[in-house]
């Protein structure tokens, strides 16, 4: 009886591994996303540990336009949640200089703002995917609530804005998985990081503008998709200069379904 009892733990206990492996695979992909700066003006290079993306549609850069080719393409990417001011700033900045961008947008700016999200989408930028909420999606733990997140702020869209939401999904934080990119491709979706940004998102400490726009042009390559954040008062205040500066060196703004 006794022996019965230890194999039957053995096999419970065996099922329980194999049940967990997956889990502890996808762990070990894990990444907090950054990119390895250079001076110059080049395409930021993957480090090893960052590879696994490339299996999937995932983009941080657009390789189809290097340091070497002629096209110079720039795509332009915000991270919104929230207006302060500053988004509706951008906003006619982009406008004046004729540029189209991507937000990536919460619920609560949908919903708070809806007017300002409209005015996004009727303008000609693209209002894409940033989660329902900015959690930390390497943490959900089923494929059903990974799917709630995202296909709770495309309902919310078509229902406040009209219209489908483009299939573009930036991770909240940077934090992605080779499992949630699984998912993200059964769901259609292409996943947007990017491949240059500054610390441009605390409000209570934002940068001078002189030094922000050093730093931004110091990071300027071809094919950049370039990450901001609409809520920062200094890149309200830059954008203009940053773009025509930007004309002047012969660049074009791309849009994402370019990639």
């Amino acid at each position: 009886m006794k022996t019965k009892q230890n194999m039957f733990f053995s096999l419970l206990l065996c099922l329980v591994l194999l049940i967990s492996l997956p889990l502890r695979i996808a762990a070990q992909n894990e990444l907090s996303w950054y990119f390895k700066k250079n001076s110059e003006h080049k395409q930021p290079l993957l480090d090893s540990g960052q590879t696994f993306i490339e299996g999937y549609h995932c983009y941080y850069v657009d390789k189809n336009h290097g340091d070497d080719c002629d096209d110079k393409v720039i795509y332009l990417t915000f991270d919104a949640g929230y207006e302060n001011g500053n988004v509706e700033k951008i906003l006619d900045t982009l406008k004046a200089q004729d540029v189209k961008a991507a937000f990536f947008v919460l619920s609560h700016l949908i919903s708070a703002d809806t007017e300002l999200v409209r005015r996004m989408a009727d303008e000609g930028h693209l209002v894409c995917n940033h989660t329902m909420s900015h959690k930390n999606m390497t943490l959900v733990k089923t494929k059903s609530e990974f799917e709630k997140e995202l296909l709770g702020l495309e309902a919310l869209y078509s229902e406040k804005i009209g219209g489908e939401m483009p299939k573009f999904y930036r991770p909240p934080e940077g934090r992605i998985s080779e499992d949630n990119l699984k998912i993200l491709e059964e769901m259609g979706y292409k996943t947007i990081l990017w491949s240059f940004a500054y610390a441009d998102w605390d409000n209570a400490n934002q940068m001078s503008c002189e030094r922000a726009l050093e730093k931004l042009n110091a990071g300027v390559h071809n094919g950049e998709i370039l990450l901001l954040h609409p809520t920062s008062a200094t890149n309200a205040a830059i954008l203009g200069e940053f773009l025509e500066g930007l004309k002047r060196q012969g660049y074009r703004f791309g849009t994402l379904d370019e990639l």
